[in-house]
């Protein structure tokens, strides 16, 4: 379906391009923060098989997972605060303007991989943008099936913040396990700055972590259409799609 956005530019619905990676019950699903793989496993009670390849009359299935360890998810300033505030609660829209970028991150001296907000802001306009999309480089496959525990992956200076709060960006994505470093002794300075914990909570943000933007997806604007389930969590799994943004020519 094409759709406009306004007289001279629209959508088609039909072509969107994914930015989500699959939950899969196994090894190779992408997993952090010391999970094991997700299990989804038939239900087994009182004679009853939830497998028809194992004789059952349907597939009826147990999931057992991990939002923030296992693969693309939207978190909300819940994941930091004393009060339960379920990622549900941020949306009452699901498509936002968006900005897709690529960034060489910066190797320290400890050898920290770290994305700063100069870096950035010669990517982005100055103009307003409601999401920003950060894939991070080089881009590799496996990204799709890595265990990142223990590894000390790629983070965010929290400087990044002020820069999106001059852009007014509502939605962080990022193909990262965290935007703050693996091992912080629980500070999470970037979590809280972007939600602005504990001065005056801003609720209406969400960071997605873990997405994975591949490479035939060019960076520029677009419309991002940002999918959830609807969990009374701080985090839900979640299928951020994006759709290119055509001209329409007389």
């Amino acid at each position: 379906m094409i759709f406009y956005l306004n007289p001279t530019q629209f959508i088609d619905t039909s072509l969107p391009l994914d930015l989500s990676m699959p939950l899969r019950a196994t090894f190779d699903n992408p997993r952090a923060w010391y999970v094991d793989a997700p299990r989804i496993e038939p239900v087994r009670a009182n004679g009853f098989i939830g497998s028809v390849a194992e004789g059952g009359a349907v597939n009826f299935r147990d999931i057992y997972f991990n939002p923030h360890g296992h693969g693309t998810h939207t978190e909300s300033y819940g994941h930091i605060s004393r009060e339960i505030y379920p990622v549900s609660a941020v949306f009452d829209q699901f498509f936002f303007r968006a900005t897709l970028i690529s960034v060489v991150p910066k190797i320290l001296d400890n050898g920290d991989r770290v994305v700063f907000a100069d870096q950035l802001e010669a990517l982005l306009s100055s103009e307003f943008t409601e999401a920003v999309i950060i894939r991070t480089l080089p881009n590799q496959q496996e990204k799709r099936s890595a265990n990142y525990s223990g590894t000390n992956p790629c983070y965010f200076d929290v400087g990044v913040v002020a820069l999106l709060d001059q852009l007014q960006t509502k939605h962080l994505l990022v193909d990262t396990p965290s935007v703050d470093r693996e091992e912080d002794n629980g500070v999470l300075a970037f979590h809280h700055a972007f939600w602005n914990v504990p001065v005056e909570p801003i609720k209406n943000r969400s960071i997605t972590e873990l997405i994975y933007v591949p490479d035939e997806i060019m960076d520029g604007s677009y419309l991002l259409e940002l999918q959830l389930a609807h969990f009374q969590n701080d985090a839900s799994p979640s299928r951020p799609l994006l759709y290119a943004l055509n001209e329409k020519k007389d």
